[in-house]
């Protein structure tokens, strides 16, 4: 198992940073401008489509989509962004969790990165998540929530991603679709992108 020892500099803005981090892939990803993109496991045809297109042009921007390999949004993101996409996980990275999406991970693999604060073995429990999504979140420039609901995952990486000071923005949606991310916005904690290119200039740089 490959193990990095010296953190990416986001990370040190973390209260609880992880002690190292497993590795496969290709690390030069980290030199890279980073974005995070998270959402909704059950996200809707409309925003997987958005998703996808902001990934891919994200990746041929240069920018590098960092997300947590769940189905849904994350995955979406992954595999339209390869090989400029880092995937966090939730366990051991001998554990393919979660098993539906073997075939894109297996790809982040060996074509992309993969990170996890733990060693082979340990299994994806419950609150691991949660440890994930602070790495997910603390990695990247910004964070894009691309559909959430009120009380979600993708909700409380939001609130770290404003612990933080990372910039949050969303995707247009529909009322009664995404009440998260609508929340965000009407709230003023994150912004709209409404122009995928505009907003990859704004990390980007091939």
């Amino acid at each position: 198992m490959n193990v990095l020892t010296e953190l990416p500099s986001g990370l040190l803005r973390l209260k609880k940073p992880p002690q190292k981090l497993y590795f496969e892939g290709n690390l030069a990803l980290l030199e890279r401008p980073m974005v995070s993109v998270v959402g909704s496991r059950k996200a809707s045809a409309y925003t997987r489509q958005c998703v996808e297109a902001l990934a891919r042009t994200l990746a041929n921007s240069g920018v590098c989509v960092v997300s947590g390999a769940a189905i849904g949004v994350d995955i979406a993101a992954h595999k339209a962004a390869m090989p400029r996409t880092i995937g966090i996980f939730a366990s051991g990275l001998d554990t393919i969790y979660p098993s539906q999406n073997k075939v894109a991970i297996n790809e982040i693999y060996t074509k992309a990165l993969a990170l996890s604060e733990y060693n082979e073995g340990e299994p994806p429990l419950a609150y691991r998540f949660l440890e994930r999504n602070r790495i997910v979140v603390a990695l990247s420039q910004a964070l894009v929530v691309a559909q959430a609901d009120t009380r979600s995952g993708s909700m409380q990486s939001a609130r770290m991603a404003k612990e933080l000071a990372v910039p949050i923005f969303t995707l247009p949606q529909r009322l009664g679709e995404s009440e998260g991310t609508n929340e965000l916005v009407a709230s003023g904690t994150a912004n709209l992108i409404n122009d995928f290119d505009a907003f990859a200039l704004r990390f980007g740089g091939k």
